[in-house]
C-alpha cells in the first residue's frame, strides 16, 4: 500500500475547530490506545525507538491540524522571516520559541496550550496505522515533501511547502511526515525504558535536549517514519524544523 492511494477512511476525523481568526485549526481526537515504538520487521528500526509499548489516551486531546504557520507565527513576532510567505511552516524557530508561541496563545485565547508530547505526536500521526508511515509501509512524493528516495535520486521540490499540499491522514491531520520536522516537548532518551505511562512528556531537568519528529524537506523516506526520532538542542534554530501545538483544554471550543 503506498499512501497516494489511501483514502482516510479507518477512522472518523474528528472536530475541527479554532479559537478565532490567525490561531492554529485544531483537531479532536478520539480516546485510544496504540502501540509506540518500533514496527516489527523495519529494517530502519533502532534502539532509540525500543522497546515498543502501548499508550492509552483518554478523551480531549486536540492537535493543530498543521504546523504553525509563517503567518500564525508573525502574530507573535510580526518581523518573523519577513520574505516568507504566510502558508509556508514555520521554520527557524528554537524549541524556546515554539515554548514562548504557546504561552503567548495561552494568553491570548484564554486556553491552555502547549507542545505535544512525543506519544501525543506518533499517535496523531500514526493516526490508527501500524505500517511504517500512517498510510502503509511505503510513501511516495505525492503524499510528503522530502527531497530523495532510498536510491539517492532527487525527487521533491527541495524546499518548505505551504501547509496542507498533501493529503491528511486518517484523524484529518496533514503534514506529520516530512516538510517540516517537529519539535514536541520531551527531552531527549535513547530508548523507550522506562517512558511514562499515559502518554505524558519525558523530561529532566536542566537537559538542553529535546526531541523532534517527522522528518523535513530535505530528508529521505526512512527519516519520515511514524517511529522515527531524534534530539536538537533546545536553542537551536534551523530551516527545517518547525511544531505544532496541542491543547487538552477543548472544553467548549469555537466552531470553525
Amino acid at each position: 500500500m503506498t499512501c497516494e492511494t489511501l483514502t482516510p477512511e479507518r477512522q472518523s476525523v474528528g472536530h475541527v475547530w479554532r479559537d478565532f481568526e490567525g490561531t492554529p485549526l485544531m483537531v479532536e481526537l478520539s480516546a485510544g490506545e496504540f502501540r509506540m515504538g518500533e514496527n516489527d520487521g523495519d529494517k530502519f528500526a533502532n534502539d532509540t525507538e525500543r522497546p515498543a509499548h502501548l499508550v492509552y489516551f483518554a478523551a480531549g486531546l486536540s492537535l493543530g491540524r498543521f504546523p504553525v504557520t509563517v503567518g500564525e507565527f508573525r502574530q507573535f513576532r510580526p518581523g518573523h522571516a519577513p520574505d516568507d510567505a504566510d502558508g509556508l511552516p514555520v521554520a527557524c524557530v528554537s524549541w524556546h520559541d515554539a515554548l514562548a508561541y504557546c504561552h503567548w496563545l495561552t494568553e491570548k485565547t484564554k486556553r491552555i496550550y502547549r507542545l505535544p508530547s512525543e506519544a501525543e505526536w506518533e499517535f496523531a500521526c500514526r493516526s490508527g496505522s501500524r505500517g511504517l508511515f500512517a498510510c502503509g509501509d511505503d510513501i511516495t512524493s505525492a503524499a510528503a515533501n522530502f527531497l530523495f528516495d532510498e536510491n539517492g535520486a532527487r525527487i521533491g521540490p527541495g524546499r518548505r511547502v505551504p501547509v496542507g499540499s498533501y493529503p491528511p491522514n486518517a484523524f484529518g491531520l496533514h503534514d506529520l511526515h516530512g516538510n517540516v520536522c517537529e519539535w514536541v516537548a520531551d527531552t531527549w532518551h535513547p530508548n523507550y525504558l522506562g517512558a511514562p505511562e499515559g502518554g505524558r512528556a519525558w523530561m529532566e531537568t536542566g537537559d538542553a535536549r529535546h526531541v523532534v519528529r517527522g522528518g523535513a524537506w530535505d530528508y529521505l523516506p526512512r527519516l519520515l517514519r511514524s517511529a522515527w526520532r531524534d534530539w536538537r538542542p533546545a536553542d537551536e534554530r534551523a530551516d527545517n524544523v518547525g511544531f505544532r501545538v496541542a491543547t487538552s483544554d477543548s472544553t467548549n471550543p469555537a466552531i470553525t
